[in-house]
């Protein structure tokens, strides 16, 4: 393992590479940037650990980006939580936001329901966006029941055929005399450079009869180095991926060290919300002046709230409409 410091470090996420096992992943703790979010909405405790889990995995997905674009993880399904949203604008840029049922939620009477039942049936879209029509691409998954993790091993079998194995967690703590969320995450990908090597184990054939030709599961098994490392990463626990005395260097030298994991340069993530006026204001020419006039509220304004950061955006009319004229005058 490569010299690293052993200090808990949060809102950073750590790329690392067991090569021995043809493996490669990232580790992210989110403290402050995920609980910035949560706090400045007052989400239920319920809402807020889906919406951890979702950062933790947009972040992982969307380090991947490097210097610049954005990778988007959206939910839209027939649940309590209905809709969540979360931006990870490369290299470091985090905003999330959730919409949800109040008194669906408030009459659950079970305190053990996991995210998928929270989710419903819809489905989840992740989409990397690098600023062009021909850089962006979406892929799609539908949502049945099943929360984040299998909603991306999923997303990884169909669109990416890459083997891959996703831990998330949540957790909430008392600091500093209020309580703060932080959520962790964990992803280990199988690239060998020999793709015979990339086959996955089939999938279960449900209702089909015992003796179908479609029954059957014999065939080549999957790779040992894969199945070892899905075993390694099987045994983390959810505290491991949020304790804030356990770094991420020291959790993956506790799976790895038999086999050896190289660490590289980690990138540090926070939170901050895109919206400005100018953004405001693309969004107004997209309407036509009707609707415009209609957004004029009893005050003579037009009051715009950012669903991501909660900020309040009073505009006049007057200016509006100006700098909509000025703006499609120049173009």
């Amino acid at each position: 393992m490569s010299s690293a410091s052993f200090e808990g470090t949060d809102d950073i996420v750590l790329p690392f590479a067991v090569e021995p096992l043809d493996v490669r992943g990232r580790v992210v703790r989110l403290g402050s940037s995920i609980d910035t979010i949560l706090a400045r909405h007052g989400y239920p405790d319920r809402v807020a650990r889906v919406i951890g889990e979702a950062a933790a995995l947009t972040v992982m997905l969307g380090a991947s980006l490097k210097l610049e674009g954005r990778f988007q993880l959206q939910t839209k399904t027939d649940g309590i939580i209905d809709m969540v949203v979360v931006d990870f604008n490369a290299p470091d840029r985090l905003r999330a936001t959730a919409r949800f049922d109040k008194d669906k939620l408030e009459a659950l009477d079970s305190a053990s329901v996991g995210t998928g039942e929270l989710l419903g049936s819809g489905y989840l879209a992740m989409t990397i966006d690098q600023g062009s029509e021909r850089s962006r691409y979406q892929g799609v998954v539908a949502l049945d029941g099943q929360g984040f993790e299998e909603a991306a091993h999923q997303y990884f079998r169909q669109s990416e055929q890459i083997p891959t194995q996703v831990r998330l967690a949540v957790a909430e703590q008392f600091e500093n005399g209020r309580h703060t969320y932080r959520a962790g995450g964990l992803m280990i990908q199988f690239l060998p450079s020999s793709p015979e090597r990339l086959r996955q184990a089939d999938l279960n054939p449900g209702d089909i009869p015992e003796g179908h030709p479609s029954n059957d599961l014999t065939g080549p098994s999957e790779d040992d180095a894969w199945l070892e490392a899905k075993s390694l990463v099987g045994t983390v626990e959810d505290h491991e991926l949020v304790d804030p005395t356990v770094s991420s260097e020291t959790l993956l030298y506790r799976l790895f060290h038999e086999r050896g994991v190289r660490v590289f340069e980690g990138q540090h993530v926070h939170e901050e919300c895109t919206c400005s006026h100018e953004r405001i204001m693309g969004m107004m020419r997209r309407f036509p002046p009707e609707d415009r006039r209609d957004m004029v509220g009893e005050n003579g304004r037009i009051g715009i709230t950012c669903e991501f950061c909660s900020r309040f955006y009073d505009l006049d009319p007057v200016e509006v409409e100006a700098e909509i004229a000025k703006a499609e005058a120049s173009q």
